[in-house]
């Protein structure tokens, strides 16, 4: 079964807005396409908000904020500028806002010679900083804190990238459910269960 702070957020808005869900977990790339096709109805899976989304889908009220990190080896004595410095190796999930913006504004926009290292998911870039295939990987703070509880890692700083908010997508007609959700999201936030699940998922 699914597990994460996004499942068991969805799962208390369902109860208590009186709908049931399915958690279906599916590759990233395909997620915005999966929705317009009517395969999934709402995305709760850490989407950050952009201007190129936006146009796709609509978002909910943002519930958090994210900041973009780097990880590296925990007895690594680097910066994220000598992290991204020429020939170094730089992990990213693939299809992520991170990806995007590095690939942007700092190897197209700034002209940076290190090499972008394409995942199929953060935990498997934490795997190859661990084993020593690449120098950093880039993502999210919340699985970066993660990593760095479980794993012979740990965070060296940002990049540069600006802080992103999290919302859930519908699709463009669907606004009964938009409303369902930002009503569901308002009363969740506002209850002691929200503080239990940023405890508990460690996004404090």
């Amino acid at each position: 079964k699914p597990d994460g702070f996004d499942v068991a957020a969805v799962d208390w808005i369902a109860k208590e807005m009186g709908f049931k869900v399915k958690h279906q977990p599916m590759d990233w790339d395909g997620i915005i396409p999966s929705l317009n096709a009517k395969k999934i109805d709402f995305i709760a899976s850490g989407m950050s908000v952009t201007e190129a989304r936006k146009k796709e889908v609509n978002f909910t009220i943002p519930y958090w904020t994210i900041t973009q990190v780097l990880v590296a080896k925990a007895d690594a004595d680097l910066t994220p500028e000598q992290a991204m410095a020429e020939g170094r190796k730089v992990g990213v999930q693939r299809g992520t806002t991170e990806a995007k913006w590095i690939e942007e504004n700092l190897i197209k926009g700034k002209g940076m010679k290190f090499e972008l290292v394409y995942y199929d998911s953060a935990p498997m870039a934490v795997e190859d900083v661990v084993n020593g295939r690449i120098v950093a990987a880039a993502m999210d703070d919340a699985p970066a804190k993660d990593a760095a509880g479980k794993k012979p890692v740990k965070i060296i700083g940002r990049f540069g990238m600006p802080d992103e908010e999290f919302s859930y997508a519908v699709r463009k007609e669907d606004t009964e459910l938009l409303n369902k959700l930002n009503e569901g999201l308002k009363k969740l936030m506002a209850s002691p269960y929200w503080e239990e699940l940023k405890k508990k998922y460690e996004l404090d």
